[in-house]
Protein backbone atom coordinates (compact mmCIF):
# COMPACT_ATOMS: atom_id res chain seq x y z
CA UNK A 1 0.00 0.00 0.00
CA UNK A 2 1.30 3.43 -0.92
CA UNK A 3 0.33 5.67 1.95
CA UNK A 4 -0.35 9.34 1.27
CA UNK A 5 1.59 11.03 4.06
CA UNK A 6 -0.04 14.38 3.27
CA UNK A 7 -3.33 13.05 4.65
CA UNK A 8 -1.62 12.00 7.87
CA UNK A 9 0.04 15.41 8.06
CA UNK A 10 -3.26 17.19 7.51
CA UNK A 11 -4.85 15.20 10.35
CA UNK A 12 -1.91 15.97 12.66
CA UNK A 13 -2.21 19.69 11.84
CA UNK A 14 -5.99 19.69 12.34
CA UNK A 15 -5.69 17.89 15.66
CA UNK A 16 -2.91 20.22 16.80
CA UNK A 17 -4.91 23.32 15.83
CA UNK A 18 -8.03 22.05 17.59
CA UNK A 19 -5.99 21.71 20.78
CA UNK A 20 -4.46 25.16 20.45
CA UNK A 21 -0.94 23.76 20.24
CA UNK A 22 1.98 25.15 18.30
CA UNK A 23 4.32 22.94 16.32
CA UNK A 24 6.99 23.65 18.94
CA UNK A 25 4.70 22.56 21.78
CA UNK A 26 3.85 19.33 19.98
CA UNK A 27 7.51 18.78 19.17
CA UNK A 28 8.49 19.25 22.81
CA UNK A 29 5.87 16.75 23.95
CA UNK A 30 6.89 14.17 21.35
CA UNK A 31 10.66 14.55 21.59
CA UNK A 32 11.23 15.62 17.99
CA UNK A 33 12.13 18.98 16.46
CA UNK A 34 9.58 21.59 15.50
CA UNK A 35 10.85 21.49 11.93
CA UNK A 36 10.23 17.73 11.81
CA UNK A 37 6.63 18.28 12.94
CA UNK A 38 6.31 20.78 10.09
CA UNK A 39 7.69 18.24 7.62
CA UNK A 40 5.21 15.63 8.88
CA UNK A 41 2.31 18.06 8.62
CA UNK A 42 3.25 18.91 5.03
CA UNK A 43 3.69 15.23 4.14
CA UNK A 44 7.34 15.80 3.27
CA UNK A 45 8.78 13.25 5.69
CA UNK A 46 7.54 9.94 7.02
CA UNK A 47 6.87 9.60 10.72
CA UNK A 48 7.99 6.40 12.38
CA UNK A 49 5.47 4.34 14.30
CA UNK A 50 7.16 5.55 17.49
CA UNK A 51 6.64 9.17 16.44
CA UNK A 52 3.01 8.60 15.46
CA UNK A 53 2.37 7.02 18.87
CA UNK A 54 4.14 9.93 20.60
CA UNK A 55 2.01 12.41 18.63
CA UNK A 56 -1.15 10.51 19.57
CA UNK A 57 -0.17 10.48 23.24
CA UNK A 58 0.83 14.17 23.22
CA UNK A 59 -2.53 15.22 21.80
CA UNK A 60 -4.65 12.47 23.44
CA UNK A 61 -5.93 11.35 20.05
CA UNK A 62 -6.56 7.80 18.82
CA UNK A 63 -4.25 6.58 16.06
CA UNK A 64 -7.26 5.82 13.86
CA UNK A 65 -8.20 9.51 13.96
CA UNK A 66 -4.87 10.40 12.37
CA UNK A 67 -4.72 7.42 10.03
CA UNK A 68 -8.37 7.21 8.97
CA UNK A 69 -7.71 8.39 5.41
CA UNK A 70 -4.99 5.78 5.06
CA UNK A 71 -6.71 2.74 6.56
CA UNK A 72 -8.70 0.38 4.39
CA UNK A 73 -12.44 0.14 4.84
CA UNK A 74 -12.01 -3.35 6.29
CA UNK A 75 -9.62 -2.07 8.98
CA UNK A 76 -11.89 0.84 9.87
CA UNK A 77 -14.93 -1.46 10.07
CA UNK A 78 -13.00 -3.86 12.27
CA UNK A 79 -12.06 -1.02 14.64
CA UNK A 80 -15.63 0.27 14.76
CA UNK A 81 -16.88 -3.24 15.60
CA UNK A 82 -14.22 -3.51 18.33
CA UNK A 83 -15.44 -0.27 19.89
CA UNK A 84 -19.08 -1.40 19.67
CA UNK A 85 -18.20 -4.67 21.38
CA UNK A 86 -16.34 -2.81 24.13
CA UNK A 87 -19.22 -0.38 24.55
CA UNK A 88 -21.60 -3.30 24.97
CA UNK A 89 -19.28 -4.90 27.51
CA UNK A 90 -19.01 -1.68 29.51
CA UNK A 91 -22.79 -1.23 29.44
CA UNK A 92 -23.29 -4.80 30.68
CA UNK A 93 -20.74 -4.27 33.43
CA UNK A 94 -22.40 -1.03 34.52
CA UNK A 95 -25.76 -2.77 34.64
CA UNK A 96 -24.35 -5.51 36.89
CA UNK A 97 -22.74 -2.92 39.17
CA UNK A 98 -25.99 -0.94 39.43
CA UNK A 99 -27.87 -4.13 40.29
CA UNK A 100 -25.34 -5.00 43.02
CA UNK A 101 -25.53 -1.46 44.39
CA UNK A 102 -29.32 -1.56 44.42
CA UNK A 103 -29.26 -4.86 46.32
CA UNK A 104 -26.66 -3.48 48.75
CA UNK A 105 -24.13 -6.13 47.82
CA UNK A 106 -21.14 -3.80 47.52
Amino acid sequence: MNMDYRKLGTRVRQSRFSRGMTQEQLAERTGVSGSFIGHIERGEKKASMETVVAICNAMAVAPAALLQDSLSNEVMQSEMNFHKENESLVNDLMQVLREHERKGCC
